[in-house]
């Protein structure tokens, strides 16, 4: 399926850009005889049916992913921002004995078992000469069901699950946010999200491809090279997570006009708070578009567009996938009222890798995947996210979800971010703890933010403790690991 849009693209417009990095750039016949290379290589050097790939987001990392799939092998991207003992536990659980890595992250890698081969060892430059005159091969007979990538969950809420998605699942989230934001093949995409995660692999990986359009990756975020790139360059279309944009938004080089031919920005990963939109509106005039998803579903659900947008939802669905708003016992609840999100759609997962059990109990027999993530749909069908059900509280008998508190929090103009969550408390079941990171030059103090709450909360929802802090613990794409935070709490 992706080889032959590659294939398609080779034939159709060779001399076109497809990919560039720092360091190296394809045209897209450049781009298919290099992952006709790592075909030839993942050929010759396993049997296994899933080969591990290791690479940042790069035009070698897109031509290295491209060659696996060509080869009829399922890619597992591995987080090299795991620790080691992490890294290993992953790779054994994905049963891999191959993995394609870049030499800098060989430390990452030292101790296992299996085998790695570095592409700056490997004589790619000779092979790429030769593999230039041998005929193409055809593509590999795959189907829709056919599994192309395991793509692993976070390891800090838990032990890290693999999500398998199908051809059919990746390549039909493509289309739909294609076809939602009405991206066409004149735009060209800024790649700063890590293609581990399954919001880099699918938006700034697999989608130009689908799209034909060019992508130009910065491998290692920052915001210096990302304001460079979409200043000088022809970038049209950016997808990030909050924290990136806030890096952007905060950099006192930026001048007006810098992000003008930003077309599509579009924010996901984790909540976009409020004061953060109002922030990048007003430093780079980029009008963000929340949006949402999950690894187990390819993973966008939903998002804002730049027609049909209210700040604090995640926009409408994507076409083709369903939505329903469920209470406790599992009936569907009507408009307006708050309940477990389930989706149902062709980018939900075929399930997790070897637990029957796991998937069993996250898709019922209908093909609906509960999210865990409790909402509220209006009646215009924009989607607001109100919590994790598992973070959900209950104090004195009352529910609190989590982001309600955390948004009244950021609603204040010392704030710049908030993470809430519960610990026990013997007379009321559960106490509000918030953590707060304060705006630069501004100051509150706990008393402070706990009397504004009272003016905008119920008074089981206000902050019992509010703790100030530097920074959160993070995850890769600058997601908060509240487990972390919850081990402050108990310590």
């Amino acid at each position: 399926m992706f080889i032959q849009y590659l294939l398609d693209s080779a034939r159709s417009r060779p001399k076109q850009l497809a990919v560039r990095d720092p360091t190296r750039t394809f045209t897209c016949a450049e781009l298919a005889t290099f992952a006709r290379v790592i075909r030839r290589i993942v050929l010759r050097e396993t049997a296994c049916e899933r080969v591990g790939i290791m690479l940042p987001g790069s035009a070698a990392g897109l031509g290295t992913l491209l060659g696996v799939m060509w080869a009829g092998k399922t890619a597992v991207p591995l987080n090299f921002l795991l620790q080691p003992p992490e890294l290993a536990g992953v790779i054994k659980d994905a049963r891999i004995d191959l993995i394609l890595a870049t030499r800098q992250l060989a430390s990452q890698l030292a101790g296992t078992s299996v085998r790695v081969l570095y592409l700056g060892q490997l004589p790619l430059t000779r092979s790429y000469v030769l593999e230039k005159f041998r005929r193409a091969p055809e593509p590999p007979p795959v189907s829709s069901e056919d599994l192309a990538a395991i793509v692993y969950t976070s390891g800090s809420t838990g032990e890290p699950r693999g999500v398998c998605l199908s051809y059919g699942n990746l390549l039909s989230n493509c289309k739909a946010a294609i076809e939602h934001f009405r991206l066409n093949s004149n735009h060209h995409l800024l790649g700063v999200l890590p293609p581990f995660h399954v919001f880099g692999l699918t938006t700034v990986t697999l989608l130009p491809l689908v799209l034909g359009a060019p992508v130009t990756y910065i491998p290692r975020f920052s915001p210096q090279a990302a304001h460079q790139v979409a200043a000088t360059g022809d970038i049209s279309v950016i997808m990030a997570v909050p924290s990136m944009y806030a890096a952007i938004a905060r950099l006192k080089s930026i001048q007006p006009g810098d992000f003008a031919r930003i077309q599509l920005a579009v924010s996901g990963g984790e909540p976009l708070p409020a004061t953060l939109y109002d922030e990048v509106l007003l430093k780079t005039g980029m009008n963000l578009l929340e949006g949402y998803g999950m690894t187990e579903t390819a993973p966008v659900i939903s998002a804002n567009q730049p027609w049909a947008q209210r700040v604090g939802s995640v926009g409408h669905p994507l076409p083709g996938v369903e939505v329903q708003v469920r209470d406790a016992t599992g009936s569907v609840l009507p408009a307006g009222r708050t309940g477990e999100l389930c989706v149902r759609g062709p980018g939900v997962m075929q399930g997790y890798f070897n637990r029957p059990a796991d998937t069993a109990a996250a898709i019922d027999r209908d093909g609906w995947l509960r999210t865990g993530d409790i909402v509220q749909i209006d009646a215009e069908g924009f989607i607001t996210i109100t919590g994790r059900a598992k973070e959900m509280m209950i104090v004195a008998g009352e529910n609190v979800y989590p982001r309600e508190v955390e948004s009244a929090l950021e609603q204040h103009p010392a704030v710049r971010e908030a993470a809430v969550l519960g610990k026990p408390d013997a007379n009321r079941g559960e106490a509000v703890v918030a953590y707060v990171i304060l705006q630069d030059n501004h100051a509150a103090t706990p008393n402070d933010l706990r009397a504004f709450c009272r003016e905008r909360l119920a008074s089981h929802k206000v902050p019992r403790e509010v703790h100030i802090v530097q920074d959160f613990p993070r995850g890769p794409t600058g997601k908060v690991l509240k487990r972390q935070l919850k081990t402050r709490i108990e310590a």
